[in-house]
């Protein structure tokens, strides 16, 4: 039994480093994700490893957050619209993983890598926004080169 309490004690303080608890606080799924969903996914939020036990999803209004079930203490599932997302480009590293920044006050970083990124701008559909100067065969750039909208935010360093 003691073994179940500290996971549960470990779990929720991942969940308060890496900045999902605060996260929640505003983003905190309501209605069911309807989306295609992407398991067994990594990520890098705010330094603490996520490896393999995300569940990724997006689609035109926002970004989906959930985790495998053992690791959900502390983690209640995530939806983020778009316009609470900002997207960090390394110019001159174009084959880095990318950055989002989720939420416009919280400012949580979360890195994947650009395959992913790809995959979440194909489902996010007009609202990942690119800038110019974005490299054509970046990460996460799947679309044409004026696939632009105003709900994302992009911030070249």
């Amino acid at each position: 039994m003691w073994i179940l309490l500290f996971w549960i004690f470990v779990v929720n303080m991942i969940s308060l480093a890496s900045g999902w608890r605060l996260l929640a606080r505003r983003f905190r799924q309501q209605l069911p994700f309807m989306g295609a969903r992407r398991k067994w996914q990594r990520a890098v939020i705010r330094g603490a490893g996520y490896n393999g036990c995300l569940i990724v999803g997006a689609d035109p209004m926002g970004l989906f957050l959930d985790i495998m079930v053992m690791f959900r203490p502390g983690h209640p599932a995530l939806f983020i619209p778009w316009t609470e997302i900002t997207l960090r480009h390394e110019p001159w590293l174009p084959t880095e993983p990318v950055e989002i920044r989720l939420g416009s006050g919280e400012q949580v970083k979360f890195r994947i890598r650009g395959a992913l990124a790809s995959k979440i701008q194909q489902a996010a559909g007009t609202s990942w926004v690119v800038a110019r100067d974005y490299p054509q065969e970046g990460p996460g750039r799947s679309g044409p080169a004026d696939h632009r909208s105003h709900s994302t935010r992009f911030i070249a360093k």
